[in-house]
C-alpha cells in the first residue's frame, strides 16, 4: 500500500489537491485544476491538456469505471421505479417497456460523460497518473 510520501516520490509532485472540488469540476466536465477549460473534447474523449491552464490530462484513463458506475446507478434507480409503476398503474407491457427503455437510455447518456469527468477528477486529485 502506498502512502502519501511514496506517491509524491513516484510522481515527483508534492502539491496537495482537494478531492471534492476536483470531483465537482470533473462532474461538470471541466478541467480538475482550473475549472474553466473543457475536460472532454468529444462525448468521452479526454483532452490531451487543458486549453486554459495547460494541465496535462492525456495520461488519465477511466477505462470501464464510468460504464460500470452508470449501469449501477441507472439500475438502482430504474428497477424499483419500474416495480412501483407496474404495481400502481398496471400499464400495457409495450408502454411500460417504451417509457423505461427511453428513460434508461436517456439517463445513461446523461450520466456517462459526467461520471468519466468525476473519475478523471479523482485521479487528478490523488496524483494517479496512469497507474
Amino acid at each position: 500500500m502506498t502512502d502519501e510520501s511514496t506517491l509524491q516520490t513516484i510522481t515527483g509532485d508534492d502539491s496537495v489537491r482537494n478531492l471534492w472540488p476536483a470531483l465537482a469540476r470533473g462532474w461538470r466536465r471541466k478541467c480538475p485544476q482550473c475549472g474553466s477549460g473543457p475536460l472532454l473534447s468529444g462525448y468521452l474523449t479526454v483532452n490531451d491538456s487543458c486549453k486554459v491552464c495547460r494541465e496535462e490530462l492525456h495520461h488519465h484513463r477511466a477505462d470501464d469505471g464510468p460504464a460500470y458506475m452508470t449501469i449501477l446507478i441507472v439500475g438502482h434507480i430504474m428497477a424499483p421505479l419500474l416495480l412501483v409503476v407496474f404495481e400502481i398503474w398496471r400499464p400495457e407491457p409495450l408502454t411500460l417497456f417504451t417509457i423505461f427503455a427511453v428513460g434508461c437510455v436517456g439517463l445513461s447518456l446523461y450520466l456517462l460523460p459526467r461520471l468519466k469527468g468525476a473519475i478523471v477528477g479523482f485521479q487528478w486529485a490523488r496524483h494517479m497518473h496512469g497507474f
